[in-house]
C-alpha cells in the first residue's frame, strides 16, 4: 500500500507544477487553489507512504516520479522541446527511480 501512496504523491508533484505553471505566478486564482491543495495532498500522501518505506527511497521516487512527469507534461502539453539529449537525460532518471525500486526489496 506504501507503494500506491508514493505513486499517487508523485502524481500529485506533477498536478501541482502543472498548476504552479498555469497559475502564472500565482495571479490566476482557481490554478492557485489547485496548486496549494495538491501540494499538501502530495506532501501528506508522501508522509503516509514513509511510515514503511525508507527515506532515501521515497523521497528520491516521489521526486523522480513528480521531475520525469512535468518533463512530460512540459513536452505533450506545453509543446516543450523533445530534444535527443532531454529524453537520455529522463531515461536515466527512470532508471535511477527503476534502480531504487529494485534495491528496496519490497
Amino acid at each position: 500500500m506504501a507503494w500506491v501512496l508514493l505513486i499517487l504523491a508523485g502524481l500529485l508533484e506533477v498536478v501541482w507544477a502543472f498548476g504552479m505553471k498555469a497559475s502564472e505566478g500565482f495571479t490566476k486564482l482557481g490554478w492557485a487553489a489547485l496548486t496549494v491543495v495538491a501540494m499538501v495532498a502530495s506532501v501528506g500522501l508522501l508522509g503516509l507512504a514513509m511510515r514503511s518505506l525508507p527515506l532515501g527511497t521515497a523521497y528520491a521516487i516521489w521526486t523522480g516520479i513528480g521531475a520525469l512527469g512535468a518533463f512530460l507534461v512540459g513536452i505533450l502539453v506545453l509543446g516543450e522541446a523533445a530534444t535527443p539529449l532531454r529524453l537520455a537525460s529522463a531515461g536515466l532518471i527512470l532508471a535511477g527511480l527503476v534502480g531504487l525500486k529494485l534495491a528496496s526489496g519490497d
